[in-house]
Order: C-alpha cells, then sequence, then structure tokens
C-alpha cells in the first residue's frame, strides 16, 4: 500500500492549512499479512497492467477491500485463499473496465519474461499464440501458470500464495502445460524411463 493507504487525514489541519497525516491504527496481523503478500500481489498486477504505477494502483484497492473485510477472512480459515481471490476479481473487473487484454499478451518486457519461460512450458509456437493461450487458461491454470512460470515463484510458494497443496498445485500445472500443447499443436512429451508416465 502506499503512502496514502496507511496514513489518513487528522482531524483540523497544520498551520499552513494543509491537513496533517497520521499513521492509521491498522491491525497488527493485517499490517503483517501486508508485509508478506503485497511484493507478490503487486507482480501480478504488473503482469496483467504493464506497469507499476497501474499495478499499485489496482492492489491499493484490492488492500482497502481486505482491510474493510479483515475479521471476517480471517474467520474462513484461509486468508491466503480469500485474499488471492480478492486480487483476481478486482483485476479482471479493471481489465474489463478498460476493455483490455492483460498486459503480457501486448508489453514486450512481459513477453521477453515469457520468452526464457517459454523451454520450461516446452512452447515453441510464436510468442503472440503462447500470450493468447496462457489468456485462455481455466482461472486456476491460468494463475499457478503465471505466478510459476511467468513471476518464476517455486512451487512450493505459489501453493502457499493460493492456498493449495503443492500436490494441486503441480496438477494444476500439469493440465494447464497440457492445455497449452494442445492449443499450440505441439507434439506430446515423450514419457521418461522408469517413471511410469
Amino acid at each position: 500500500m502506499t503512502d496514502k493507504s496507511v496514513q489518513g487525514d487528522a482531524p483540523g489541519g497544520s498551520c499552513d492549512g494543509e491537513a496533517e497525516h497520521v499513521p492509521l491504527d491498522l491491525p497488527l496481523d493485517f499490517e503483517a499479512f501486508y508485509l508478506g503478500h503485497q511484493e507478490s500481489f503487486h507482480a501480478y498486477a504488473e503482469v496483467h497492467f504493464g506497469s507499476r504505477k497501474a499495478a499499485e494502483e489496482v492492489i491499493h484497492h484490492v488492500f482497502l477491500e481486505i482491510l474493510n473485510g479483515w475479521d471476517q477472512l480471517l474467520r474462513t480459515g484461509n486468508v491466503d485463499q480469500g485474499a488471492w481471490a480478492i486480487v483476481r476479481r478486482i483485476v479482471n473487473e479493471q481489465l474489463d473496465k478498460d476493455c483490455r487484454a492483460p498486459a503480457f499478451v501486448i508489453n514486450g518486457p512481459i513477453a521477453q519474461t515469457l520468452r526464457a519461460a517459454r523451454d520450461k512450458l516446452q512452447i515453441m509456437e510464436s510468442t503472440s499464440g503462447l500470450y493468447a493461450a496462457i489468456a485462455d487458461l481455466p482461472g486456476r491454470q491460468f494463475e499457478v501458470i503465471v505466478l510459476r512460470f511467468v513471476l518464476g515463484y517455486p512451487t512450493a510458494k505459489v501453493a502457499w500464495y493460493v492456498g493449495l497443496d503443492e500436490r494441486t498445485v503441480g496438477h494444476h500445472l500439469r493440465k494447464g502445460r497440457e492445455r497449452l500443447r494442445v492449443v499450440l499443436g505441439l507434439p506430446a512429451e515423450p514419457r521418461r524411463k522408469g517413471t511410469g508416465q
């Protein structure tokens, strides 16, 4: 959250007529959550909006919504999963409002990241086809592919962020990679000897 998100206007003002800024009294557990998640939330939004400034604006709204429902979110038993649902919803709503595709579909810096990840995904088609294919993945597959291969987070960290078991994340990664392979018309991966796969 930027300065404006953690500070408010105090009653009254300074002698020059401007309002003083005093820190808001935020719950300590919310502050810890913010510190632990803000960078990954910003990175996720930046993949979609193409600039840090736009990502910060969107994630500011995300954290305000999380703060407003903090007590209820704590009662759900899975704060991470609930918070990621808010991130996804607000990012998608803003993209729809702006009538735009995610930035990774159209921006050069994100394209470079995806080209580097392409080897891991074993996708050799044109990058524009890759972008469109990733954008069309179902929700969970899209999310874990972006977090794992675009942002480069290890599977354990992806699992922690989205509130899933690592095996479930692995399942979504395999399904997402397979869907990308089919959509892009690539050959199936050869079975590995001795693995039964």
